[in-house]
């Protein structure tokens, strides 16, 4: 069972703090956090973590950052083969503010110009296939060459290639914002008929298995027809940092188990839960067993 990654790679530096500091003023700081970050690579760390065979495609810089993120993968079992370091790249950095006050976290990210990864020659044949939307030429060649593979696109901001993308996989795992934007209806917590709405204009648009992640709402999905909504796990947040990238790749996880479309959910869902009890994205990753645990406590 190989599962293929194909995305976006940066690296996160998060400072914890007590409260969001006030402009111009001198801040001491105990501690920082320090890993690598990223939608695809994120979920890729978590699969590999959780014994999944594991390929990451992305690119990084021929720099400190990038060999991080390269060794990073290379101690949990992810395959670096199709990692690319350039030398004409430099890795995205992102700074972080996690806020333990309520979760919250402040990102500043510096990316350089995008260089296009371009298309690779894989050796071998993936079973399972997750993008980001960050490499959409690679991702859109590479879901064409392998139309057997089960395959999910993470889709966080309505970007054109993002959407475009959306059209060729079996399973579309949305945000909010996106599911807002591009159906053009805005979420009502006190009138579930807007949700409902949303989900049936994604899936009529797109003509996939859909599941809209609404943060600390929990998620809407739809089973044996039924659109349901399975809420979130009530936690003390302290960094909501990779939470996404989380769910996103425990869900993975979930259907190369060939889990129902619940459990499947579920999964993801105590995944993320459990990773916002913790500060820095990568390492807030609870493992397969803590997972388990939790899961078969709440039946």
């Amino acid at each position: 069972m190989k599962v293929l990654c194909i995305g976006h790679a940066a690296y996160d530096i998060t400072i914890p703090v007590d409260s969001y500091p006030v402009e111009n003023t001198k801040n001491r700081i105990s501690k920082r956090i320090e890993c690598g970050g990223g939608p695809a690579s994120n979920a890729a760390y978590l699969l590999a973590k959780w014994n999944i065979e594991t390929y990451f495609a992305g690119m990084v810089g021929d720099d400190l950052y990038g060999d991080r993120i390269k060794k990073e993968f290379e101690e949990v079992g992810v395959n670096t083969k199709y990692l690319i370091q350039s030398k004409d790249y430099q890795t995205t950095s992102s700074f972080v503010i996690a806020n333990q006050d309520n979760g919250n976290r402040t990102i500043f990210a510096y990316r350089p110009p995008s260089v296009n990864l371009g298309v690779l020659n894989f050796d071998f044949t993936p079973d399972f296939i997750l993008i980001d939307g960050h490499e959409p030429e690679l991702s859109k060649e590479t879901l064409k060459k392998y139309p057997s593979a089960i395959s999910v696109i993470d889709a966080g901001r309505p970007k054109k290639e993002v959407i475009e993308l959306c059209y060729l996989v079996n399973y579309l795992v949305c945000s909010k914002e996106f599911a807002e934007q591009v159906s053009g209806i805005k979420v009502d917590y006190d009138d579930l008929t807007t949700i409902t709405d949303i989900y049936n204009y994604l899936k009529n648009e797109f003509k996939n298995n859909v599941v809209i992640t609404l943060e600390d709402k929990g998620c809407v999905y739809e089973q044996e027809g039924d659109i349901k909504i399975m809420s979130s796990i009530k936690v003390k947040a302290l960094d909501s940092t990779g939470a996404g990238d989380i769910y996103h790749g425990a869900f993975m996880y979930g259907l190369t188990q060939n889990f129902d479309i619940e459990k499947v959910v579920s999964y993801a869902n105590l995944a993320g839960a459990i990773s916002v009890t913790r500060v820095g994205g990568r390492y807030s990753i609870p493992t397969l067993e803590e997972v388990n645990s939790k899961y078969a406590s709440l039946k």
